[in-house]
This record gives structure tokens, C-alpha cells and sequence, in this order.
């Protein structure tokens, strides 16, 4: 990675009900829920589970054809990538693509909580969809 280690940030759970799944962390494991919201662009509303570093994302699909939506329906719940942080995302992005990682976004975009995102695409890294994240400061 460009400047330094890259931490684990989340780890993505696709869910087919968002509000059975809190309440499964929140009230049998006893971990407290962080923010929820919708990333429309991406199809997808969020909550976090705070299970310190990192946190767990849960995703519910907004749309049927959302990527979320077809894991779902291709693989069932579970987990759906491991997100990444990183210092410059941009800066990333051309490091990767020049090793010849496939990228799925070779622009970042904005996702849950206003932070950037991208895709690098699951053939590059072993069958895992990894996510890179760089948090915008408040």
C-alpha cells in the first residue's frame, strides 16, 4: 500500500432483513449499534455494529439488482467483503492498477458516512471483494 499499513476498517454482512439482524448483535451478542443509513447510489441501507476495530457493517440490498441484492440471491447471507483503509485512495488506485489488480472502480465514489470508496474486483484477490476506504474528515 502507498504510505502505510492498510487496517481493516469493517467487515461487510450481507443481510436480507437490516432490522432482525441489529437486533441479533445488538440484543443476543450485546454489541452497540452505530449509525445507520441509505447509500442510495449504491443500493444498500447500512448499520454499523461497534465491535471495536474492526466494525461490522450489515448490508441489506435497497434494490433487487444492487450488487448486495444479487450476492444475496447468488450466495445467501454472509459475509461480502473486507474493507481496507487507506491514507489516499486515489494514490491506491493507480498502484493497483498498474500491478495489474482488476479493479471494479477505478474512480472512488462516495459511500457510508461520507467516506470514499472503491472496489478492487474479487478475481484479483483471491475471491474476496476488498473495499479501500478513505475517511473524509467531519
Amino acid at each position: 500500500m502507498t504510505t502505510k499499513t492498510p487496517r481493516i476498517a469493517h467487515l461487510g454482512i450481507a443481510v436480507r432483513d437490516l432490522d432482525a439482524a441489529v437486533a441479533f448483535y445488538r440484543d443476543v451478542l450485546g454489541m452497540p449499534v452505530g449509525t445507520r443509513e441509505v447509500v442510495g447510489d449504491q443500493g444498500v441501507e447500512v448499520a454499523f455494529i461497534h465491535a471495536g476495530e474492526p466494525e461490522i457493517e450489515l448490508l441489506r440490498p435497497t434494490k433487487a439488482d444492487s450488487p448486495v441484492g444479487r450476492f444475496l440471491e447468488k450466495r445467501g447471507e454472509g459475509l461480502h467483503h473486507v474493507c481496507l483503509q487507506v491514507a489516499d485512495i486515489r494514490a491506491e488506485l493507480r498502484r493497483l492498477e498498474a500491478l495489474g489488480v482488476p479493479l471494479v472502480d477505478r474512480e472512488p465514489r462516495v459511500g457510508a458516512g461520507g467516506h470514499l470508496v472503491a472496489f478492487l474486483h474479487p478475481k484479483g484477490a483471491r475471491g474476496v471483494l476488498i473495499e479501500l476506504e478513505e475517511k473524509r474528515s467531519s
